[in-house]
Protein backbone atom coordinates (compact mmCIF):
# COMPACT_ATOMS: atom_id res chain seq x y z
CA UNK A 1 0.00 0.00 0.00
CA UNK A 2 1.38 3.42 -0.75
CA UNK A 3 2.33 5.21 1.90
CA UNK A 4 4.55 8.51 0.94
CA UNK A 5 7.30 9.53 -1.01
CA UNK A 6 9.80 12.06 0.75
CA UNK A 7 12.47 14.39 -0.76
CA UNK A 8 14.40 16.62 0.66
CA UNK A 9 11.94 19.33 1.31
CA UNK A 10 8.52 17.66 0.10
CA UNK A 11 6.26 15.07 1.32
CA UNK A 12 4.16 13.70 -1.62
CA UNK A 13 0.76 12.16 0.38
CA UNK A 14 -2.35 10.77 0.05
CA UNK A 15 -4.83 13.24 0.37
CA UNK A 16 -6.79 13.69 4.10
CA UNK A 17 -8.77 16.55 5.84
CA UNK A 18 -7.37 18.75 3.53
CA UNK A 19 -10.24 20.00 1.10
CA UNK A 20 -10.62 23.54 2.48
CA UNK A 21 -6.47 24.17 1.55
CA UNK A 22 -7.60 22.19 -1.33
CA UNK A 23 -10.04 24.51 -2.70
CA UNK A 24 -7.81 27.96 -1.87
CA UNK A 25 -4.79 26.72 -3.74
CA UNK A 26 -7.07 26.52 -6.47
CA UNK A 27 -8.68 29.46 -6.03
CA UNK A 28 -4.72 30.90 -6.43
CA UNK A 29 -5.37 33.53 -9.64
CA UNK A 30 -1.59 31.68 -10.81
CA UNK A 31 -3.30 28.22 -10.39
CA UNK A 32 -6.56 29.56 -12.10
CA UNK A 33 -4.85 31.65 -14.60
CA UNK A 34 -3.57 28.36 -16.19
CA UNK A 35 -6.08 25.81 -14.94
CA UNK A 36 -9.13 27.60 -14.89
CA UNK A 37 -11.36 24.08 -15.59
CA UNK A 38 -10.13 22.98 -12.58
CA UNK A 39 -10.67 24.90 -9.71
CA UNK A 40 -13.64 23.88 -7.76
CA UNK A 41 -17.22 25.60 -7.35
CA UNK A 42 -17.08 25.20 -3.69
CA UNK A 43 -15.42 23.27 -0.64
CA UNK A 44 -17.90 20.91 -1.38
CA UNK A 45 -16.47 19.54 -4.29
CA UNK A 46 -13.18 20.23 -3.08
CA UNK A 47 -13.91 17.80 -0.10
CA UNK A 48 -15.45 15.10 -3.17
CA UNK A 49 -12.61 15.70 -5.06
CA UNK A 50 -10.01 14.86 -1.72
CA UNK A 51 -11.63 12.04 -1.29
CA UNK A 52 -11.41 10.64 -4.70
CA UNK A 53 -8.39 10.86 -4.65
CA UNK A 54 -7.45 9.52 -1.30
CA UNK A 55 -9.78 6.24 -2.69
CA UNK A 56 -7.50 5.78 -5.92
CA UNK A 57 -4.66 6.05 -3.60
CA UNK A 58 -5.72 3.89 -1.56
CA UNK A 59 -6.76 1.34 -4.68
CA UNK A 60 -3.79 2.16 -6.58
CA UNK A 61 -5.16 3.25 -9.15
CA UNK A 62 -5.41 6.21 -11.97
CA UNK A 63 -6.02 8.42 -12.03
CA UNK A 64 -3.24 8.80 -9.30
CA UNK A 65 -2.95 12.16 -7.27
CA UNK A 66 -1.09 13.32 -4.40
CA UNK A 67 -0.90 16.02 -2.01
CA UNK A 68 2.49 18.36 -2.38
CA UNK A 69 3.31 19.07 1.35
CA UNK A 70 6.02 21.61 2.78
CA UNK A 71 6.73 22.16 5.93
CA UNK A 72 3.06 20.80 7.39
CA UNK A 73 1.75 22.97 5.06
CA UNK A 74 -0.39 21.91 1.04
CA UNK A 75 1.25 24.01 -1.57
CA UNK A 76 -0.01 21.89 -4.35
CA UNK A 77 -0.85 18.62 -6.06
CA UNK A 78 0.64 16.25 -8.41
CA UNK A 79 -0.94 13.45 -10.27
CA UNK A 80 -1.38 11.24 -13.42
CA UNK A 81 -4.01 9.72 -15.74
CA UNK A 82 -4.66 7.49 -18.41
CA UNK A 83 -4.43 8.45 -21.68
CA UNK A 84 -7.15 6.68 -23.20
CA UNK A 85 -6.92 3.66 -25.42
CA UNK A 86 -2.74 3.94 -24.94
CA UNK A 87 -2.14 1.52 -22.27
CA UNK A 88 1.62 2.66 -20.54
CA UNK A 89 0.76 6.22 -21.05
CA UNK A 90 -0.21 8.58 -18.74
CA UNK A 91 -1.07 12.23 -18.76
CA UNK A 92 1.55 13.96 -15.79
CA UNK A 93 -0.47 17.09 -14.08
CA UNK A 94 0.63 19.68 -11.29
CA UNK A 95 0.18 22.35 -9.37
CA UNK A 96 1.82 25.03 -6.78
CA UNK A 97 0.58 27.80 -5.37
CA UNK A 98 1.92 30.89 -6.18
CA UNK A 99 4.02 31.61 -2.48
CA UNK A 100 6.17 28.76 -3.61
CA UNK A 101 6.51 29.27 -7.26
CA UNK A 102 10.13 29.56 -8.29
CA UNK A 103 11.76 27.00 -5.73
CA UNK A 104 11.99 24.08 -7.88
CA UNK A 105 8.86 22.34 -6.17
CA UNK A 106 6.71 21.70 -9.12
CA UNK A 107 9.84 20.08 -10.91
CA UNK A 108 10.77 17.84 -7.58
CA UNK A 109 6.90 16.84 -7.32
CA UNK A 110 6.97 15.95 -11.15
CA UNK A 111 10.05 13.66 -10.92
CA UNK A 112 9.39 11.98 -7.72
CA UNK A 113 5.56 11.07 -9.41
CA UNK A 114 7.53 9.81 -12.73
CA UNK A 115 9.69 7.70 -10.58
CA UNK A 116 5.93 6.45 -9.10
CA UNK A 117 4.43 6.00 -12.36
CA UNK A 118 6.57 3.22 -13.86
CA UNK A 119 7.29 1.50 -10.66
CA UNK A 120 3.55 1.53 -9.66
CA UNK A 121 1.70 1.50 -12.55
CA UNK A 122 4.49 -0.32 -15.66
CA UNK A 123 4.05 3.67 -17.26
CA UNK A 124 6.70 3.69 -20.09
CA UNK A 125 5.43 7.19 -21.17
CA UNK A 126 4.35 10.20 -19.67
CA UNK A 127 2.93 13.30 -21.40
CA UNK A 128 2.63 16.93 -20.30
CA UNK A 129 0.23 19.50 -21.95
CA UNK A 130 0.86 23.08 -21.19
CA UNK A 131 -1.39 26.04 -21.88
CA UNK A 132 0.61 28.67 -24.55
CA UNK A 133 2.43 31.05 -22.70
CA UNK A 134 2.62 29.33 -19.28
CA UNK A 135 6.29 29.25 -19.20
CA UNK A 136 6.89 28.28 -16.17
CA UNK A 137 5.50 24.99 -16.20
CA UNK A 138 7.50 24.06 -19.21
CA UNK A 139 10.08 24.81 -17.37
CA UNK A 140 8.92 21.98 -15.13
CA UNK A 141 8.81 19.64 -17.69
CA UNK A 142 11.88 20.47 -19.59
CA UNK A 143 14.00 20.75 -16.46
CA UNK A 144 12.42 16.61 -15.72
CA UNK A 145 13.90 15.55 -19.47
CA UNK A 146 10.37 16.25 -21.28
CA UNK A 147 10.70 16.55 -25.18
CA UNK A 148 8.19 18.81 -27.42
CA UNK A 149 6.06 17.03 -29.44
CA UNK A 150 3.40 18.84 -30.73
CA UNK A 151 1.48 21.87 -30.41
CA UNK A 152 -2.85 21.38 -29.88
CA UNK A 153 -5.41 23.52 -31.13
CA UNK A 154 -9.30 23.80 -30.23
CA UNK A 155 -8.77 21.39 -27.39
CA UNK A 156 -11.13 21.32 -25.02
CA UNK A 157 -9.60 21.92 -21.31
CA UNK A 158 -7.84 24.98 -23.61
CA UNK A 159 -10.26 28.30 -22.25
CA UNK A 160 -8.44 30.64 -24.05
CA UNK A 161 -7.80 29.07 -27.41
CA UNK A 162 -4.33 29.61 -27.59
CA UNK A 163 -2.84 26.66 -28.10
CA UNK A 164 -1.77 23.39 -26.10
CA UNK A 165 1.96 22.05 -25.93
CA UNK A 166 2.25 18.83 -25.38
CA UNK A 167 5.27 17.37 -24.39
CA UNK A 168 6.95 13.69 -23.79
CA UNK A 169 9.07 12.00 -21.28
CA UNK A 170 9.67 8.16 -22.11
CA UNK A 171 10.54 6.34 -18.99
Amino acid sequence: MFKEVKTDELILRRFKEDADKLYSNHKDPEVMKWIPNESYEDRNEARDAAAFFADCTDKEQLPFVLAIEHEGELIGDVGINEVEGCPGEVEAGYTVISKYKGRGYATKALMSMAKLASSMFGVNTLYGRVMKGNDASLRVLEKNGFVFVKEEMNAEDDPYGKGMLVYKKVL
